[in-house]
């Protein structure tokens, strides 16, 4: 868990200044900030002070914490470039852990990913740009930009770019499988 984002989550959720929050603390306003950059670790006693101007408990903090980071940036991604010509963005660092796997795949011309067995679950995808075709058991569909798929893992599918301009396919799948 980490304690300073989720006090200063929870100091901007009640409008207070880090100025604020340490008057009512009789703490420095220096010393708040360190907490929130978790640059030093306040004892029970002053973290319970805190929270309690805060208007909550250790209880309630530490069940109610909010778990694992909430928005990933740039960084955070991992790319896997294959040979056939596709790409895979994963856009959720360790997804495999959750219930669902978001992803970005980008395909160039012409390329397909590789034909996943059934299995558990279900799988969604949502066009960003250009034309893929959907191979889903024995059948194709045709999905253009703006246009999605949704569908039950219990058939063999893969996605295929059938144009000469690279297709880009946010795709979730649950449980993770990529």
């Amino acid at each position: 868990m980490d304690i300073g984002e989720n006090i200063k989550r929870l100091r901007n959720a009640n409008s207070l200044t880090q100025q604020e929050l340490a008057d009512r603390c009789e703490l420095t306003k220096g010393y708040i900030s360190q907490i929130e950059r978790d640059l030093t670790s306040p004892s029970i006693a002053t973290l319970t002070d805190i929270l309690e101007c805060l208007g909550t408990d250790l209880g309630t903090f530490f069940n109610g914490a909010v778990d694992g980071k909430i928005v990933f940036k740039e960084d955070d991604v991992f790319v896997k470039e294959t040979d056939d010509n596709y790409i895979i963005n994963w856009i959720i660092p360790n997804a495999q852990k959750n219930k669902m796997e978001p992803i970005l795949v980008e395909l160039d011309s012409y390329a397909k990913t590789k034909v996943d067995n059934p299995h558990e679950g279900e799988e969604f995808g949502y066009i960003l740009s250009g034309t893929i075709m959907l191979y889903y058991g024995n059948h194709a569909f045709k999905v253009k930009k703006g246009e999605s798929f949704y569908f039950k893992t219990n058939k063999s599918h893969y996605i295929e770019n059938t144009s000469k301009n690279a297709a880009r396919v946010i795709w979730v799948s649950t449980p993770p499988n990529f």
